[in-house]
């Protein structure tokens, strides 16, 4: 019985299968998408595929939209014989494309509703779908504005950052913060993003959203941006915004003094600037102080306004000693201290020794010595007048001095380790002896009355005195060894005859020359001329004169009768 049974059963469950498949496939089905999405503005393509069984062919199609009573609202009947568009809003903006879908063109925010595509196919009976068409807008690449002023470590309160805006969207997107790249979190942290949505009046959205978070030193290297989060096609997108900083306030942990210039030694006469740098934000008050005999002295009235500069200029050995800076932050009134020495090196003291100390004359020797000061190590070297070395060391030994030859040296003291530290001392060795007379104007050509300068240059030392053996204007000029005198006088005869003479004396002798004054005889000469060419002339006017009133008198211009003398007696008389 059981062995009998078993066929029978399988064969009822094959049976039951074909019925099933047989059903399936006599069935009317109507596929379409569920969802369809499109730009604000652009074309929807609604598609309505269905599939008769047996090929056969529909009785008719409709197209429908549900309205939000939830009332179906036919937009076109389709039938063998012709297409019927019914009268909706609609009716301007439908067509129909390939195998009967609908296209809705130029789509609306108010377009976002239920389509509904019904097929008849006689006895196979009716069938229905739908479609949920959605509508959207991108949003805006979001505009971040970062908070424009300081932002303080020691805010009390939880400052703002920065605000995010995007606008003209459809549906209303969202917004993320940012922080170096990693997304921020409400609540952690303290960070608060409060956030706003507009409809504007065309339907569209806009959304901004404000960041406010604590801000610590290290926050004046990040970077913030924020982003706008929306769907496209049931995929998430996102747009950024560009990444912004903040301009945090920071007190100062660490200040820097240093002098400028750094790579060379200062030495006197130099110009030295010291600068002090602080890494706070914004940069701190500074002042400057100097170390005098144990106290510190206020110097700060001599640093450039708000800059942390103090110039020195023309630095000598006074210059010396340590220098403080000191900064305070007003964000939170601390302060910090930071000391440098200034070292200047320099020169002092230079003078020179001889031996023997006493006059020397003509033939002497002498051994010059020269000495100086300075903290650094120095070097002597000797020149004579015209700069031209002649030994390395501080001593000189000169030979045979002379009167005439100059005896003007020149020493150098330099500091090898201090380039350009360096100062000369000049010493001239005096020769006594009686004055030589070297130059003198003579002979001078003159002339009578002539106003004339007389010369009379010497040497000699002791200083000397010039005297002259005339009366005059006289000028003297005194050079070291050297004396001119200038005498002003006019030319008379007995100038012209004795001449001048000119003595120049000191306590230890004396010595005179005369001046010979000799007449131009070329001057003379042309003296003479000028007074022949004066009778020359004198007598052609004359003649000229005479052949004029000859002339006159010839025409009868002039009476010289007796009748005219007569009158002349005349008139006279009266």
């Amino acid at each position: 019985m059981a062995g009998g049974r078993r066929p029978a059963g399988l064969a009822l469950g094959w049976g039951c299968c074909l019925l099933l498949c047989c059903a399936a496939a006599s069935k009317l089905e109507i596929s379409m998408p569920p969802e369809v999405e499109v730009e604000l503005g652009g074309t929807a393509s609604i598609e309505c595929n269905f599939y008769i069984p047996e090929n056969a062919s529909y009785t008719y199609i409709d197209w429908f939209y549900v309205d939000r009573s939830n009332r179906q609202v036919r937009l076109y009947h389709i039938t063998a014989n012709g297409i019927l568009e019914d009268d909706t809003d609609y009716r301007k903006r439908l067509s129909l494309g390939e195998n009967k879908a609908l296209s809705i063109s130029e789509v609306t925010l108010q377009d976002p509703k239920v389509f509904m595509c019904q097929v008849g196919a006689g006895s196979y009976g009716m069938g229905e779908n739908s479609t949920e068409l959605s509508v959207y807008k991108l949003p805006t690449t979001p505009e971040i504005k970062p908070y424009a002023g300081g932002i303080s470590v020691h805010s009390s309160d939880i400052p703002e950052i920065a605000r995010c805006v995007s606008k003209n969207s459809f549906p209303p997107p969202n917004i993320t913060w940012h922080k170096n790249g990693e997304q921020l979190h409400a609540g952690e942290n303290k960070v608060v993003m409060p956030s706003t949505v507009i409809r504007e009046s065309s339907g569209l959205y806009t959304v901004s959203s404000t960041l406010l978070a604590p801000v610590t030193r290290e926050d004046r290297h990040s970077r913030y941006h924020c982003s706008v989060h929306y769907l496209l096609r049931g995929q998430p997108r996102a747009l950024d915004s560009p990444p912004v900083q903040v301009n945090v306030f920071y007190p100062s942990e660490n200040l820097n003094l240093k002098v400028m210039p750094s790579s060379t030694l200062v030495k006197e006469g130099d110009n030295v600037t010291l600068v002090c740098e602080a890494d706070g934000n914004p940069p701190p008050v500074f002042s400057f102080f100097k170390k005098n005999l144990g106290v510190w002295q206020d110097v700060t009235s001599l640093a450039e306004p708000d800059s942390g500069v103090l110039r020195l200029h023309d630095v000598n050995k006074t210059s010396n000693g340590t220098y403080r800076c000191q900064s305070l932050d007003l964000d939170d009134m601390s302060q910090i201290e930071e000391d440098v020495d200034l070292v200047v090196n320099y020169i002092e003291g230079v003078h020179v020794k001889m031996e023997p100390s006493s006059t020397l004359r003509e033939g002497d020797s002498v051994m010059l010595s020269c000495d100086a000061y300075s903290p650094v190590g120095l070097k002597y070297q000797w020149r004579d007048d015209k700069g031209k070395k002649l030994v390395e060391g501080n001593q000189l030994l000169v030979k045979n001095v002379t009167f005439e030859k100059s005896n003007t040296f020149s020493c150098k003291v330099m500091a090898p380790s201090v380039p350009g530290l360096e100062q000369s001392k000049k010493v001239s060795v005096a020769v006594e002896d009686k004055p030589r007379i070297v130059a003198i104007s003579s002979p001078l050509y003159v002339r009578q009355d002539q106003v004339i300068n007389l010369t009379c240059k010497a040497i000699a030392f002791p200083p000397p005195t010039v005297q002259w053996s005339i009366n005059g204007t006289a000028h003297e000029y005194v050079d070291n060894q050297h004396v001119a005198s200038n005498l002003t006088v006019r030319v008379s005869h007995e100038l012209l005859r004795a001449g001048a003479m000119c003595r120049v004396f000191n306590r230890l002798g004396s010595s005179e020359e005369h001046i010979q004054l000799l007449v131009d005889q070329k001057s003379t000469a042309e003296s003479q001329g000028v007074i022949i060419v004066a009778i020359i002339v004198a007598i052609l006017v004359v003649a000229v004169l005479g052949a004029v009133i000859y002339f006159l008198h010839k025409k009868g211009k002039i009476p010289c009768g007796r009748a005219g003398k007569q009158d002349i007696a005349r008139n006279t008389s009266i």
